[in-house]
């Protein structure tokens, strides 16, 4: 019997298992500290922020506006580590270009410069490598932006998985702008850019053992484009963010702490495809929750959220935009959702995450 116990444990590779809600107290890091949720924000909070001093900014945001010879320059910096690194719809080469560009759109950016830096697990197949650099190239020329600078490193087989990417980015803020989650405000009218939960129901399709009945492919894209006709309309522009990690939950509940206002949203106003509800109810998870790659939240004054709901939609990439709720001055910090059947229900911000590595 202890034989055949101990075969058992072999077989079933304990060790792979991830906690999705794993204990916030944990003495160790857990996957659930990437998560882009409460446990993230802890350690940032309670270690991070801390150990860094004084030479920390309290932002520590996405991004960061800085004025440099009377430039209004925004910087951002973020690492890639999806699982597997290529998948329906993009790879991680033009995730990490794109999703440094679009942290620096959110600031009201056009974006510059990205610098590119690469670790690589020894062993790693030098085909695949080279179809995740082109792809860096092709989606930077795509958003208009020049690789300027960068770093490789290799590390020893069997830590790592293949390719992993760090990106950071400069671009030039617009002067017209004051873009950032402090400035949501009561009565401002919550929009998203289109359909939600489609990068991390693509990512998921292609994992092992699990397949879906249709093609989810992702919805990874730079969004300057749609930011910058967004500024034209000459709106209010209060805040601006890309659902990533976390999905829209993070996002909003991020945002509403921030600022310091309550966010009602209608969940029937929500742009969900058919197969991404179909694959989270097979799967037990909440669309708000699922990663997005190519679409923003934005937060607008009531009085200009028709026009800058008319300009999203003229551009390719917000053609199904919604305002999907709206600021209240009730229950600051928190995000309270209105079902279908006419119910509330608490959106809370995730303490892990649901779907590990998934940019």
């Amino acid at each position: 019997m202890p034989e055949q116990a101990s075969e058992t444990r072999a077989a079933i590779d304990m060790e792979s298992w991830v906690c999705p809600a794993p204990l916030r107290d944990a003495p160790n890091i857990v996957m659930g500290h990437g998560g882009g949720g409460a446990m993230s924000a802890e350690l940032i909070e309670h270690l991070f922020l801390p150990a860094f001093g004084p030479a920390a900014d309290a932002g520590m945001g996405d991004s960061a506006i800085v004025d440099i010879g009377g430039a209004r320059l925004a910087f951002s910096t973020d690492s890639f580590v999806v699982k597997p690194m290529v998948f329906p719809g993009g790879t991680i080469g033009d995730l990490a270009v794109n999703g440094t560009v679009n942290d620096l759109a959110m600031a009201g950016a056009a974006p510059a410069v990205l610098s590119t830096a690469f670790i690589l697990e020894e062993g790693t197949p030098l085909d695949e490598l080279a179809r995740v650099a082109q792809a860096v190239g092709t989606a930077a020329m795509a958003a208009g932006v020049k690789l300027v600078t960068g770093d490789t490193k290799v590390v020893d087989s069997g830590h790592g998985d293949g390719v992993y990417i760090n990106t950071a980015g400069i671009g030039l803020v617009d002067q017209r702008t004051d873009i950032r989650p402090q400035r949501a405000a009561s009565g401002d009218a919550v929009i998203v850019s289109g359909d939600i939960g489609v990068h991390g129901v693509a990512v998921l399709s292609c994992r092992e053992g699990l397949q879906f009945g249709t093609a989810v492919a992702s919805d990874t894209a730079p969004l300057h484009g749609l930011v910058a006709a967004m500024i034209e309309t000459g709106a209010d522009l209060h805040a601006l963010r890309d659902p990533t990690r976390g999905g829209m939950a993070a996002t909003l509940n991020e945002i509403a702490k921030a600022a310091k206002i309550g966010v009602s949203i209608d969940e029937r106003a929500l742009p969900i495809p058919s197969e991404v509800r179909d694959a989270c109810s097979m799967l037990g998870l909440d669309p708000l929750y699922v990663a997005n790659e190519g679409k923003l939240v934005a937060f607008v004054a009531a009085a200009d959220a028709d026009r800058v709901l008319a300009a999203m939609r003229t551009h390719p990439l917000g053609a199904r935009a919604a305002i999907i709720g709206t600021c209240v001055a009730d229950h600051p910090g928190m995000v309270v959702a209105r079902t279908a059947l006419g119910g509330t229900r608490v959106v809370d911000l995730p303490i892990g995450e649901q779907l590990p590595r998934i940019c």
